[in-house]
């Protein structure tokens, strides 16, 4: 299959690729579509709310006219219909150029003797659970696509935990090892040349929109990243060689 680089300095056009992201529905999903979409790429939103899917796919379509952007509600703790998500995915369009993770949940607790492990049952399985479908799933078709990215968006708690942020930082960062565990069977399957995909992570400190500046208009969001900013650090992905991306930490964020 003919490969999809970027050819700007802005992250290059997207045309001809197939683009799903996972957990489309939130802010970051919705900027994910809107950016994708503008790109020019072909894109499948999943979402396991199927009603703010539909509001998200609707706005890329209106945003970005002749856009195809596609809805599927997807339980991504299913393994079978993840794997059925991306077989219907590339059967329908062809070839699957990218698996945007963006899943996410947060718990917490003001001490760490304070911690529910039952936080800990939740964010397995948005975190580190449906990771695993999505890179189990996407795996041979990304491969396939000869320049095809995996990416997951994580937090520098996982690098550097709190005391309160226990289990929120230990699902981030089995999330993190599995995605480069994802990496080196990329690499792998290169052998002597450049992986066939890329699977990296995008750290963040933390994510902000509009709204959220919108609800509290005082608060500074140090250090946040606005989801539009990730959006176009997806896109500039596709401008580099996947040997330059695979199995790396990509730090939108001063590292801890």
């Amino acid at each position: 299959m003919t490969s999809t680089q970027g050819t700007d300095g802005n992250g290059g056009r997207l045309e001809g690729s197939v683009v799903a992201v996972a957990g489309a529905a939130g802010p970051a999903g919705q900027a994910a579509l809107l950016r994708l979409a503008e790109a020019g790429a072909t894109v499948v939103g999943a979402d396991a709310d199927a009603e703010r899917l539909a509001e998200a796919v609707d706005a890329a379509r209106f945003a970005h006219g002749g856009a195809t952007v596609i809805g599927d509600t997807v339980d991504l703790l299913d393994l079978g219909a993840t794997r059925e998500w991306a077989a219907r995915t590339e059967k329908e369009f062809g070839r699957v150029d990218g698996l945007i993770h963006l899943v996410g949940g947060w718990r917490g607790s003001a001490a760490f003797a304070e911690t529910d492990l039952a936080d800990w049952d939740v964010l397995h399985d948005l975190l580190v659970r449906t990771v695993q479908h999505t890179s189990l799933a996407f795996e041979g078709g990304l491969r396939r696509s000869a320049n095809g990215r995996f990416l997951l968006v994580s937090a520098a708690g996982a690098s550097k935990p709190t005391a309160g942020n226990a289990a929120y930082a230990a699902s981030k960062a089995a999330a993190e090892a599995w995605t480069l565990a994802l990496g080196d069977a990329f690499r792998k399957a290169g052998r002597d040349g450049p992986p066939p995909a890329a699977a990296a992570i995008l750290v963040v400190k933390a994510l902000v929109n509009d709204q959220m500046r919108a609800e509290r208009p005082q608060a500074k969001f140090a250090g946040f990243t606005d989801v539009k900013d990730l959006a176009d650090a997806i896109i500039r992905t596709w401008s580099k060689p996947t040997e330059e991306v695979n199995g790396h930490r990509l730090w939108l964020t001063p590292q801890p």
